[in-house]
């Protein structure tokens, strides 16, 4: 509107439009007492005589701002060409040197006009802005839209309009932690049966274990099944780079939840926010996290919190977090949510392949006892991709043998099977694959190999998969096998070949781990003794110094080598009492290029200290390998 107003007070072409023709005419007849020609805007304002203008009706215009002026033009026209009009205006002074119009040359707008213009433009935009982004922003809406928000809560409440789909029937194994946080949602639905003994409901509980093994599935029950109001969020939902930001989110969040109560506050990855104080600040300033951690231990244990609302956190890393956070008052209960057991993963079997079109081959313990170590999370994933792999290979259903392939390509990622290797280079990596299985196969506590292939897989040249026994308490011994096994592919090579290459590194690096925690955290060495240098609290993460002397150091690199040094000889000498049968292993392996537990019975015979397996020799009957992997799988990788 500004800007219509403005263009219409400070325009000089008022009056109606004529053609240059026409002014011509006029000037020629000496009716024009003035012109002025504008030669900014290429415009030209007519001035008739009195007398003239008396005449002519048209000078009656529908400008409401014309008689604000007394020089309002009466006609303006547009001019071509500037030199072609005045040569015209001469030529017509010559044959009527009556004619005495004044002529001026001048520009469009004068400087106060333009200033005024540039002021009126600057407020009409400024006046948008307003109306479009600062507006918009004070309601939330929009790119930026929460900065005068910025300090409330990003908790996503879920109440009875909208409500938790999720129950425990959902939540497949887990038996120890759903029977704990049972009595959470009990806590909730009857307060009363346990206050009126004198008892307190607890005020938080923290949900701790490996990832993937459903902590955030369990909370989602527990809203689903308490039918109360669940605010859930991230930890890194409380962190910003405003001052005071992640403090005032905390406080917006109880007093939501406290207005809701009783209620359930789902705080995921409490880590972010709830790491010790004081470790890591080099800089000495105020740290925004440490206020935000300190806010939340004052709302979960401070002055009038006597309402019904308890927090339930879940991290992975549980030896960071603050012990002011972890003591009883704040968190009084800390649930571990381990890794399935057997009948836990048969179970959350038949939780994911309820929607999978299975093929009668499919036995849902077969699949449970073929994948020790995984967790939920891992699970799903192996009934996702068998699904995928099925459709690909255009199956009707899916049948045992995706399912093998589904965890084959999980665990040593996607087969290569036109991947170009050289003759040699495919040999030594049969022989290294082959001392692997071979020492696996002859030393008593090595977990028992079910198959090994030198079609390349991922990253890797080869791969072997094992099926480690599920133990709690691992021996010197067993320990001692594991790295003489690890070691097999090297020494293969060495006894074979008379040299070594760089395909072990994967070995290397993982008996190394093996053998430094039996020196410096199990306390397994005579030399060491029975010291652990383990800090389970975590303190020692940012201390440069090491817990011991130098001269410990050294006695601890000397130890670490000579068992890595000790079980590589064990396992050359007893590769080399065996070359015979290494060399039809891997003799097999390179024609057969996968070879399966019973090419191994076929050579070396049945384990003396290990009984048969029913269910091996089951398969083995009905001509079925058993060929499915572990986890964590030992995958060789040849190439470096």
């Amino acid at each position: 509107m500004l800007l219509f107003l403005g263009s219409n007070f400070f325009n000089s072409n008022a009056g109606k439009e004529i053609t240059q023709e026409k002014f011509l005419g006029m000037y020629s007849e000496g009716k024009v007492a003035a012109i002025t020609v504008y030669r900014d805007n290429g415009t030209a304002d007519i001035f008739l005589k009195p007398e003239e203008r008396a005449k002519i009706v048209s000078q009656k215009t529908n400008n409401p701002f014309r008689n604000l002026s007394s020089q309002q033009a009466d006609f303006h026209f547009t001019v071509g060409d500037m030199n072609f009009l005045l040569q015209k205006m001469d030529e017509a002074k010559k044959l009527n040197p009556a004619i005495n119009t004044q002529t001026e040359i001048s520009e469009a707008v004068s400087p106060l006009q333009g200033i005024l213009m540039q002021i009126l433009v600057g407020l009409a935009i400024m006046f948008i802005i307003y109306m479009i982004f600062f507006r918009k922003m004070a309601s939330g809406g929009g790119p930026g839209g929460q900065i005068f928000s910025i300090g409330k809560s990003r908790a996503k409440l879920f109440d009875e309009k909208d409500k938790v789909q999720v129950t425990f029937k959902d939540v497949a194994g887990l038996e120890g932690a759903k029977e704990e946080v049972q009595e959470v949602v009990d806590f909730l639905k009857n307060s009363d049966k346990y206050t009126k003994l004198g008892g307190k409901i607890p005020k938080g509980v923290l949900l701790v274990g490996p990832p993937g093994t459903g902590k955030t599935l369990l909370a989602k029950a527990v809203a689903g099944e308490a039918k109360v109001p669940f605010f859930s969020l991230s930890g890194s939902d409380f962190v910003e780079m405003f001052v005071g930001v992640g403090a005032s989110r905390v406080r917006d969040l109880f007093a939501q939840a406290k207005a809701k109560s009783p209620a359930i506050i789902f705080i995921d990855e409490i880590d972010a926010i709830g790491r010790a104080r004081g470790k890591g600040n080099f800089t000495g300033g105020n740290d925004e996290r440490e206020n935000t951690l300190n806010q939340l231990l004052t709302e979960m244990d401070g002055f009038g919190t006597d309402t019904n609302v308890i927090v339930m956190g879940a991290t992975n890393r549980a030896d960071i977090l603050d012990k002011a956070l972890l003591r009883a008052g704040r968190f009084d209960r800390s649930i571990y949510v381990d890794l399935p057991e057997l009948h836990e993963r048969k179970e959350i079997f038949d939780v994911h392949l309820k929607k999978i079109k299975l093929d009668g081959s499919v036995d849902r313990d077969f699949l449970a006892k073929q994948t020790p170590g995984f967790s939920g999370a891992d699970i799903a994933n192996v009934c996702n991709e068998a699904a995928l792999i099925a459709a690909r290979n255009n199956h009707e259903s899916v049948n045992k043998q995706d399912f093998l392939d589904a965890v084959d390509r999980i665990i040593g990622g996607l087969e290569k099977k036109n991947k170009a290797i050289k003759p040699s280079e495919k040999r030594r990596v049969a022989f290294h694959e082959a001392g692997h299985a071979t020492i696996s196969w002859l030393v008593e506590h090595a977990s028992p190999l079910l198959k090994v292939t030198i079609v390349p897989r991922g990253r890797s040249l080869g791969a072997a998969w094992y099926l480690p026994e599920e133990r709690s308490l691992t021996t010197t011994e067993q320990m001692q096998d594991e790295i003489c096994a690890t070691l097999g592919g090297r020494a293969a090579e060495k006894v074979i070949f008379g040299n070594i290459s760089t395909g072990a590194l994967s070995d290397l690096e993982r008996v190394t781990k093996q053998a430094q925690a039996m020196v410096t955290i199990y306390g397994l060495n005579d030399k060491v003794g029975n010291i652990s240098y383990y800090d389970s609290s975590g303190q020692q993460e940012m201390n440069f110094s090491k817990p011991y002397s130098e001269e410990t150091a050294q006695t601890i690199d000397r130890e670490i080598s000579s068992i890595i040094e000790s079980q590589y000889q064990r396992a050359v000498h007893i590769l080399e009492n065996n070359r015979d049968k290494l060399q039809l292993l891997a003799d097999k392996l390179l024609e057969k290029e996968v070879i399966f537990r019973e090419d191994l019975e076929q050579i070396f015979g049945m384990r003396a200290w290990e009984p048969e397996i029913a269910e091996s020799k089951a398969s083995m009957e009905e001509g079925i390998p058993v060929t499915p992997p572990i986890v964590p799988p030992v995958v060789e990788n040849p190439k470096v």
